[in-house]
């Protein structure tokens, strides 16, 4: 008799139905933004909360992590509203399911405000379904019925159940609609709000395999993908005969590809028994390749043209307040200056890899993707195949940064899947090719005007924007919007734009566009405060308590926008709470020694930022301290990891300070390792970052991104505090500057 082998989807499920246990599943609507859901018949292993008769609670984190914090900070908002007992929490990733678990997301810092209440929600429904059952158990009304971490307790009685004794009963009532749930207030949460652990803490620290650059199955071959240095280009012809002869090699195949390369860009796979022989394998290629229109394209070039176009009108006119032109002419003094930002790599940790099998039609993907479900329906395009015949699971990833937005990896892995057809195969990226081939942040050119009234006040602001784009639509995460800030805030404002063309891929990058305008905006708003005489942090606050009127023509958001729109009495807030923290007084404490100050709305958080840094005569740069002051919200969810993100933000933020820099030359990335993309060190980072959250009554939002914009501009303006050097391109080290 053959022996049955169970899979461990199949295993939960026999032991929890089998064996009793609540099994409790949310099917969230495709927008999971509108925070609804509703609670559906099916009991399903994959589950938001499972809870088995030994006590044991397993709560399914339904978003990806790459280092944000999501797998242990949904579980909390679960297990807060649950009332269970934290130690008897066992969290996993969510496989892909769209119907079941909504928007499964990690970028924009979305994850916080987006699942916020359906997350309540679920602990909440699950929490009432325990304690109607030991309601009807001891035959009680339920409203006379409470709960303690991980016990329905019964106070007039003196009974109390725990819940694993009572979740086969009360996997059997019909669930409530979870609109109807009453949810706790704040001053009643035992989880949120505490500084808790990540749940994959004790792995990472020993070093166990928890990354999905560790994750293998049994049987499975490695590969390998060589694309053409130049964006776009394709194979001519390749030794493959050669490559097919060496020791190890099971494959060796050209991949036509597409044009659209976050897809299935052209290129050689190479397939092996370790990574190690395709690897080696690769290194023997030789490969003609067509590298097409891109490799006329050149960083100098770029600028070049950046230049001509700010002597011309911009192509179009985003915004116009009152009249720039006439304003300029009237005002006290005028700044003029031209504003640079580099193409940058996100350079994760851990390269782009991931695990696929093809077999009988159907696919399995394991991968670290930061939007899986976008992937599966990249790879259902690309292979020809039905969704519904994708299977993909979700790993831990390395880092993103907004790199794992894109699958082009996934689709990659995928194809080379199908070729080999029954055989599972992982695709493992080097960080070459992670550096030659990524979505770069874009570079930007800023071509400001702007003037102070006699009195010091900003009286008009003009910016010519240079940026990527098919003239009518700029490339991804190149763009401005007519509500970026100052806009609505200085009585004379025209922001344009120009566009020149780009084949090479950009994408988001730890707050996008943010990350590049901010340091743009920001110091330059510096100048104008210094060219008014003024202290630059009370010149922002001025600029905040006046608001000007918004034309009906203006576009989005701004002072009419809606909830999500930027608010500035939010702004003020955080310049006072920072210059409270920072004893800010505007005035130079020692000879190249100084303090700078920048703030910035992006991703619903509001952020003020005050560096301190020393500069001595060889340009050597120390950053003593950074205090940062932030509005997100109501709630903090989980304190340490907020602290954590925010430091960490800030000394990412100085990476693209000092040293970031991709450069194209021939249509290629120059850079292609560590070595010459230095990312900031312990030691270079600031001895202190200090944080606070500002108190506010508004919905919570997310954190991975909006802490790191300011502080690039904060760093620059204080360099300007300290010896007079005003910086208006980034990076540092090619301005002379180097860490002390």
């Amino acid at each position: 008799m053959p022996t049955a082998v169970m899979d461990r989807r199949t295993f939960l499920r026999a032991s929890a139905l089998g064996g009793g246990g609540l099994l409790l599943a949310l099917y969230l609507k495709p927008d999971a933004s509108a925070q609804r859901g509703a609670v559906a018949d099916d009991l399903s292993p994959d589950a938001f909360v499972r809870i088995l008769p030994d006590g044991s609670i397993h709560i399914m984190a339904k978003n990806p992590e790459v280092g944000q914090g999501s797998k242990t900070e949904l579980p909390m908002i679960i297990a807060d509203e649950l009332d269970a007992d934290w130690s008897h929490v066992h969290v996993e990733l969510a496989d892909v399911d769209a119907a079941k678990y909504g928007r499964q997301v990690a970028g924009g810092s979305t994850t916080t405000p987006t699942s916020w209440m359906p997350m309540r929600q679920v602990g909440a429904g699950a929490r009432a379904m325990l304690i109607a059952a030991a309601a009807s158990t001891w035959n009680v009304p339920a409203s006379e019925c409470t709960t303690s971490p991980g016990r329905v307790v019964h106070a007039r009685s003196n009974r109390s159940v725990g819940y694993g004794e009572i979740a086969t009963k009360a996997a059997a009532l019909t669930p409530p609609d979870l609109e109807t749930l009453t949810l706790k207030t704040k001053d009643a949460f035992r989880i949120i709000g505490k500084a808790t652990p990540g749940v994959d803490n004790p792995l990472i620290v020993t070093g166990k395999p928890l990354f999905s650059i560790d994750f293998t199955v049994p049987g499975m071959l490695w590969a390998v993908y060589q694309k053409c240095p130049v964006f776009g280009g394709k194979v001519v012809s390749a030794n493959l005969d050669a490559i097919k002869a060496m020791a190890g090699i099971r494959h060796a195949f050209v991949v036509d590809g597409t044009d659209d390369l976050t897809r299935l860009a052209p290129g050689v796979a190479i397939v092996a028994d370790s990574w190690w022989l395709a690897e080696t394998a690769r290194k023997q290629l030789k490969i003609t390749w067509d590298d097409g229109p891109t490799a006329s394209q050149s960083s100098a070039g770029f600028a070049a043209r950046a230049t001509e176009l700010s002597g011309q009108s911009p192509a179009q006119w985003i915004r116009q307040d009152g009249d720039a032109e006439r304003a300029l002419s009237d005002a006290a003094k005028v700044v003029e200056a031209s504003y640079f930002y580099p193409f940058l790599s996100h350079a994760q940790l851990e390269p782009e890899n991931a695990v696929a099998r093809f077999e009988n039609g159907r696919l399995e993907l394991w991968a670290p993707s930061q939007t899986p479900q976008s992937g599966l329906q990249a790879v259902a395009r690309t292979l020809g195949i039905e969704e519904s015949a994708i299977t993909m699971h979700q790993l831990r990833g390395g880092g993103g940064f907004g790199r794992r937005l894109t699958n082009d990896y996934v689709v990659e892995a995928a194809w080379i899947a199908k070729v080999l057809n029954g055989t599972p195969v992982k695709l493992q990226w080097t960080r070459e090719d992670d550096m030659g081939h990524d979505f770069y942040r874009p570079a930007g050119f800023h071509f400001f005007k702007g003037g102070v009234d006699a009195r010091g006040h900003a009286l008009v602001w003009r910016d010519h924007f240079v940026t990527f784009g098919d003239g009518t639509r700029p490339v991804n995460s190149a763009n401005i919007g007519p509500d970026e800030f100052p806009a609505g805030f200085v009585p004379n404002y025209a922001l344009g734009q120009s566009m020149m063309p780009l084949g090479v891929p950009t994408g988001a990058m730890r707050a996008p566009r943010s990350n590049g305008l901010a340091f743009a905006i920001q110091s330059f708003i510096d100048e104008l405060a210094h060219a008014g005489s003024r202290d630059p942090l009370q010149f922002r606050l001025d600029m905040l308590a006046n608001p000007t009127p918004e034309p009906a023509a203006s576009g989005r958001g701004g002072r009419g926008g809606g909830a999500n729109a930027f608010n500035a009495a939010r702004m003020r807030g955080v310049l006072e709470l920072v210059r409270d923290r920072s004893g800010w007084t505007g005035t130079k404490s020692a000879p190249g020694r100084g303090r700078g100050v920048s703030c910035h709305f992006s991703h619903l958080g509001y952020f003020a930022e005050v560096a301190d840094v020393s500069v001595d005569d060889d340009k050597k740069l120390k950053v003593h301290k950074v205090w940062v002051a932030a509005d997100i919200g109501s709630q903090i969810i989980n304190p340490g990891n907020a602290v954590n993100q925010t430091q960490g933000a800030v000394i990412e933020g100085l990476s693209h300070l000092m040293n970031w820099e991709i450069t194209i030359d021939g249509g290629h990335a120059v850079q292609t390792n560590f070595h010459q993309y230095e990312p900031t060190r312990m030691p270079q980072a600031p001895a202190e970052i200090d944080v606070a959250f500002a108190d506010s009554t508004y919905p919570p939002t997310g954190l991975g991104e909006p802490a790191l914009p300011p502080v690039m501009a904060a760093v620059c303006n204080a360099i300007f505090e300290a010896c007079g050097t005003r910086v208006r391109s980034l990076p540092l080290a090619r301005n002379g500057f180097s860490w002390a």
